[in-house]
């Protein structure tokens, strides 16, 4: 099974839960030993205030005018670990902006914190690599270390700590929670409102491991939304409580026994997911007489394990007596919100009574608990926090516990520093770890990419909604959150990287739980990643060799190099722009070997041994090639090593694919098909076209490199070509039409009184004749006023021949949700005028005939891209394998992709509309990822269908109600055998490849 101890479980459970120990024990002993000073003045207190120096606006735009502050000054110095200024002598101090730092309670908190700043340092002393350290107060005070200036927002700062995911999370135990709202008539108006925002921000108190729902009630309860039911109290669920909230309307009469029968009954429902930890009611109103004594006795008393928490909202003049009852009779406390000033705090203050059991349990209580991933406030981007509760040990007279919980400790781990631990590039382009916590959410994923993050909350992505969901999953999903470990070996679904198409794959995927934390690990492999090869370029002089291929002087005869931008050695400076960063490789190189201890040895090897293989392939085979003679506007190789190197040199000014093959689409979906991949530009809907005339058009071909060595599977490289789209069209034409030379083409036509042979050429005028690829993408056609909608989803050519092509099963449909989506503003729709066409009745028995010529020509096709890959006596120098120790807005868009079905055979229909029939014949292409398609063009146009949609349509949900719920291949194989022929195989065992 997979060892975890290596990496994650360092990271998350060595010196950080000491230091994060370490700080709780320490707060808890320094507030403990703290006198109380009524008399304290703000000039008694030396510290840094972080936001002294910060600017603000308001929203006008006219700059705020800064408080007076007697704030330390500070100097701080750029740290790359936290990539800002920082100043490691000191701690900062951040306070709320509706709270008043000179009042008695938080100069005292800032009194007694102000110790915490030399556990800080000593910390840092024994773990350099320790980032944010931080304590959280119950008071709103946040005390971090190392000090640095506070970031200023675009507006006004409304940053509470006691609202940051991760101090709700350590603040509390799960819980189960029933918001009820009085919507009776007398709260309409501005009381109605301050209601509807009271329940916003207390939606926000609650977390992951909570669940919850929303009542209205006036004469009769009802939910607010679709939830029937307690729900995890997770942001899509939150979203849709926050968005129907807004819906409510005062009307009818008040009758709070509703209201908490609903609640009871809800709390009472066992046969639901929910905490069944603390339970509560929350009831938010304008006043009233009913006690309701008969509801709490029949539901709740004696034994009171139900909290009722009363709040009394708006200002008016109704007896507040019978609220104050029910939340002490109940073990529950009563709040006021008068008006919107008082929402935030109050809304928050009930974190504090549910505190007081986690106080009475001790050290039972106190187990550092890691959040979910989320944004980092002061700038490091996506981190999780290891977090603990820090008590107030105090006692009064009579030697109780004062039962309150002082705030929270936390110390953070950036996202990128576990990522950067990880197995990346010799678990292949199609390999990845992931780590889920016990909610199911994703610690770590490849799919793990939020396009807008709210600051507020945590970014949470579930196992399912980050991969094509089947039965497989879910109990793997299961087997993880148990806390046990497996293996399975299944067949799944996956999206393309480009999320254009949708592959049927092989994955082994085999799962442990990590000591000491609340996440699982888990590894995922495609057959051929089981192996890989590590280069051994021991030869200096070799490596010199190889070197002098990626200089920009060789491009012009061997072809332009790209390189993947990968961390070869420390001092490598990364860019987006290839070129640039191909310039400080080659400086740096000129300092340092590849062998050199600030190097990643595997990673250069394997760079510069597939240097030099692809420079052979140039010189041995592809320049003996007229690529003319082919209509080609490019050949190209790319490598697991990082290598892309695209001949002629020219030809790399239109390259627009992706220089790190592990991140293009086209390399990773041909590791996962056998065969031809063909790949055409993607054109959306609105996509009006070039002229070919000026412009060139390409269309990737491409095509693993197989090993078979004593039965093991590798496929390190990817190799193809570029298909010049006009040209090609043209050759197309004689390809799917019963002649091989265009010369003698006759000009005979199909007319409904005489009969003849299909021809694509000679018929084009009646007879649409298309390649689609898997995705469902036109690639070819021999109607000229196809060519500038090559690349687009065929639906949009032809939506009638699609939905036909797809209701006789030749695709198959695949729906997901993509959860981290960023909507714009819909573009306009676009609609064209029918295709023209003749009707032709007599083709059907000629179809099939036409079919198998064509398909002939195809074999000869493939023979092209076959001499521009193979050569019998291609040789390379010795390389070794080596085995593992194995203003925009978020929103969730359905996407809709379509692939292959099952249906292999030739296939002749009819789309039946009348006089508008249409036939059609139907035949996957062996060895490609193409169908061809010869239809007769429409006659008229009632018979349009009903168009198939690809592209992402933004919708809602409500949420996840529950935390569950002869061969070409073997001459290219031959080919890479010959290449690597010197190559030892070593097992990469999948339980220990971490």
């Amino acid at each position: 099974m997979i060892n975890t101890e290596p990496w994650l479980s360092l990271l998350l459970t060595g010196f950080q839960m000491m230091a994060v120990g370490r700080l709780a024990n320490a707060a808890e002993k320094f507030q403990k030993a703290h006198h109380w000073q009524d008399n304290i003045r703000e000039e008694d207190i030396e510290y840094y205030d972080s936001k002294a120096d910060t600017e603000y606006d308001d929203p006008d735009g006219e700059e705020i005018e800064r408080e007076k502050s007697n704030s330390l000054k500070l100097e701080f110095t750029d740290d790359d670990n936290f990539k800002t200024k920082v100043n490691y002598s000191y701690a900062a101090v951040q306070i709320p902006t509706d709270i008043y730092k000179g009042s008695t309670v938080i100069l005292n908190e800032l009194n007694w914190t102000q110790a915490l700043e030399d556990v800080f340092i000593e910390n840092r002393k024994e773990d350099p690599s320790l980032l944010w350290q931080v304590f959280g107060s119950a008071t709103g005070v946040t005390r971090y270390y190392p000090a640095t200036p506070w970031r200023a927002p675009n507006k006004i700062d409304l940053y509470d700590v006691r609202r940051r995911p991760w101090y709700i999370q350590g603040a509390s135990s799960p819980k189960d929670m029933v918001i009820i709202v009085d919507v009776s008539g007398s709260v309409s108006g501005l009381t109605l409102k301050l209601m509807k925002t009271s329940v916003y921000e207390m939606l926000d108190t609650l977390s992951d491991d909570d669940y919850v729902n929303v009542a209205s009630f006036n004469e009769k309860a009802k939910p607010v939304s679709c939830f029937k039911h307690l729900v995890q109290a997770n942001i899509r669920n939150k979203k849709v409580f926050k968005e129907d909230v807004q819906g409510m309307v005062a009307k009818g009469t008040t009758d709070y026994k509703a209201g908490f029968e609903y609640a009871f009954d809800q709390l009472q429902n066992s046969n639901i997911t929910r905490a069944n930890c603390n339970k509560m009611i929350m009831m938010f109103t304008d006043g009233g007489e009913d006690r309701v004594q008969d509801v709490f006795e029949k539901y709740n008393w004696p034994n009171k394990t139900v909290r009722v928490f009363t709040f009394s909202v708006g200002q008016h003049n109704y007896d507040v007596t019978p609220l104050q009852w029910m939340a002490c009779a109940n073990k529950g406390y009563y709040f006021e919100i008068p008006s919107i000033g008082a929402i935030r705090i109050n809304t928050q203050e009930y974190l504090d009574v549910l505190g007081r059991p986690m106080v009475l349990a001790g050290n039972r209580a106190k187990q550092v608990q890691w959040t979910n991933v989320y944004q980092d406030a002061l700038g490091l981007g996506l981190v999780v926090t290891g977090t603990l509760p820090v008590f107030n040990l105090t006692e009064d007279s009579s030697d109780r516990k004062n039962q309150l919980i002082l705030g929270v400790m936390g110390i953070d781990v950036a996202l990128n520093d576990i990522k950067r631990l990880t197995p990346r590039y010799n678990l292949g382009a199609n390999g990845y770890v992931f780590a889920i916590d016990l909610n199911g959410y994703v610690l770590l994923h490849p799919n793990l990419q939020p396009q807008i993050i709210n600051f507020r909350e945590p970014v949470t992505l579930d196992f399912l909604d980050a991969e094509l969901e089947d039965e497989n999953k879910e109990e793997i999903r299961r087997s993880m959150i148990d806390g046990n470990d497996g293996q399975r070996f299944i067949k799944t679904l996956i999206k393309s990287l480009d999320e254009q198409y949708i592959d049927e794959v092989f994955r082994t995927y085999t799962w442990a739980p990590i000591k000491s934390t609340n996440y699982s690990l888990g590894l995922v492999l495609p057959p051929y990643s089981t192996y890989y090869i590590q280069a051994n370029l021991s030869d200096q002089i070799l490596q010199v060799k190889y070197f002098e291929y990626l200089l920009p002087n060789s491009f012009e005869s061997e072809g332009h190099v790209f390189i993947a931008p990968r961390e070869y050695c420390k001092d490598l400076d990364l860019s987006d722009n290839n070129t640039e960063f191909l310039e400080n490789f080659i400086a740096l190189m000129e300092k340092v070997t590849p062998d050199s201890k600030q190097c990643d040895n595997f990673l250069l090897h394997n760079l510069i041994l597939d240097t030099g293989i692809t420079q052979k392939l140039v010189d041995q085979v592809w320049k003996d090639q007229d690529l003319n003679t082919y209509s080609l506007l490019a050949v190209f190789a790319a490598t697991d090593g990082g290598i892309t190197r695209v001949f002629p040199n020219k030809a790399a000014d239109d390259w627009e694919e992706e220089p790190e093959p592990f991140n293009a689409s086209f390399y990773r979906r041909s590791l996962d098909n056998k065969g031809y991949i063909f790949k055409p530009p993607y054109r959306d809907a609105g996509y009006r076209g070039l002229d070919l005339e000026n412009n060139t058009i390409g269309i990737l071909v491409s095509t693993a490199v197989e090993l078979s060595i004593e039965g093991k599977s590798l496929k390190p490289a990817v190799v193809g070509v570029k298909l010049d789209l006009e040209a090609w069209a043209e050759k197309f034409k004689v390809l799917a039409s019963n002649r091989t030379d265009r010369d003698q083409l006759g000009t005979r036509r199909c007319d409904p009184s005489s009969s003849c042979e299909m021809d694509c050429e000679a018929n084009n005028k009646d007879l649409i004749c298309v390649l689609i690829d898997d995705g469902g993408f036109l690639v070819l056609s021999n109607q000229e006023d196809h060519w500038y909608q090559v690349g687009k989803f065929f639906s949009e050519v032809d939506a009638n021949l699609m939905s036909a092509l797809y209701n006789n099963s030749f695709y198959a449909r695949k729906e997901s949700y993509d959860f981290q989506s960023v909507c714009a503003p819909e573009a306009p729709s676009n609609t064209g005028a029918a295709p023209r066409g003749v009707f032709v009745p007599t083709v059907a028995d000629l179809l099939s005939l036409a079919w198998w010529t064509s398909a002939a020509a195809w074999s000869l096709f493939q023979q092209f891209l076959y001499s521009l890959t193979y050569s019998s006596w291609f040789q390379t120098e010795e390389v070794v394998g080596d085995g593992m120790e194995a203003r925009e807005t978020s929103c969730i868009m359905k996407q809709t992709q379509y692939y292959f079905s099952t249906v292999n055979a030739t296939y002749n229909a009819i789309i039946d509309c009348g006089n508008c029939s249409r036939l059609f014949h139907a035949q996957r292409l062996a060895n490609t990822n193409l169908l061809f398609v010869v239809a007769d063009k429409p006659l008229c146009s009632q018979c349009e269908s009903v168009k198939l949609l690809q592209a992402e349509e933004d919708t809602s949900d409500c949420g996840r109600g529950a935390s569950f719920s002869p061969s070409l291949g073997v001459l290219l194989s031959l080919q890479l055998l010959l290449l690597y022929s010197s190559t030892s195989r070593h097992p990469l065992p999948p339980a220990a490849c971490l």
